[in-house]
């Protein structure tokens, strides 16, 4: 017997059991395991279809169209727990078995990060944005200035950053790298892209600090990565994601990005981590491969 795939019918997400049915976690299961690649791309596809279901579920919530009733808040609770898990576990079981993540799973987990922000975003889970409340309110009518990344504070990096524009004036307004890219005239898109990507490595490496705040680290993190992912989305109204060509390495930063996210979560949310524990024998089970 092989260990499977445990999903009870209307169960948001899913689980990994042993053969004997005991819950366990993806890392757990794929260090010591003769194939653990099949394990890794089988947790990658299951994600995959989890995402698919929940669109079809809960679309119209994620996308803002109404506000959730109090079962679907409850539910959106879960969606949010459940993917951040699911791909914690994937980051962690690349990790420990030296795979690499390629080009697709930076693609579903990007999608999951998507979902999981905008969960949170009706239950009031996300915390401030970097620079919440310290930027000017842009008036009607086109900008004038020069966007730049700026650091919340340059001596604690795990604080992290945000896109503004700083007008002549000294004003500073929001700016995202949708904008940045699409709606800016005279920028450099690729140092664009790469002072983003150097931003979010540099939350990352100031999480391991001793005086780092998780709360801060997550959102954080949260924020660059959202900015991240919905600059790269295949069309205004997609929560699929896109990863140019030359752009691979993308991929990997996407899953490691999330995972530390969730993993400062967790410090604060210790159940977030948590395996759902199921009597053995319940759920449909889908054997790697």
């Amino acid at each position: 017997m092989r260990p499977r795939i445990a999903q009870d019918e209307g169960q948001i997400g899913f689980h990994w059991v042993t053969p004997e049915g005991r819950p366990i976690s993806l890392p757990d299961l794929a260090v010591g395991d003769e194939e653990p690649d099949r394990l890794v791309a089988t947790h990658l596809e299951a994600l995959d279809d989890a995402l698919v279901i929940a669109a079809g579920r809960f679309g119209d919530v994620l996308g803002g169209g109404r506000r959730p009733t109090g079962p679907e808040r409850e539910d959106l609770r879960e969606l949010h727990r459940v993917l951040d898990r699911l791909c914690h576990e994937y980051a962690v079981a690349l990790d420990r078995t030296g795979l690499v993540a390629e080009v697709r799973s930076g693609l579903i987990i990007g999608t999951a990060v998507l979902f999981s922000i905008r969960a949170r975003q009706p239950l009031d889970l996300l915390g401030p944005a970097p620079l919440d409340g310290e930027l000017d309110d842009p008036s009607l009518g086109v900008v004038g200035g020069f966007g730049e990344m700026t650091a919340v504070d340059p001596e604690k990096q795990w604080k992290g950053g945000r896109w503004i524009v700083r007008t002549e004036t000294g004003q500073r307004y929001p700016l995202t790298l949708a904008m940045l890219l699409f709606d800016s005239s005279g920028t450099n898109k690729e140092a664009s892209l790469q002072e983003h990507r150097e931003a979010l490595r540099s939350v990352m490496a100031g999480a391991a600090a001793a005086d780092a705040d998780p709360l801060a680290v997550a959102c954080a993190l949260d924020w660059l990565l959202y900015d991240w992912l919905m600059a790269h989305r295949d069309g205004p109204d997609s929560v699929a994601i896109e990863i140019p060509k030359g752009r691979e390495a993308d991929a990997a930063l996407i899953v490691e990005a999330a995972s530390v996210s969730v993993a400062a979560r967790a410090t604060f949310d210790p159940e977030l981590l948590t395996v759902e524990s199921r009597p053995p024998g319940l759920g449909v089970g889908r054997p790697p491969g």
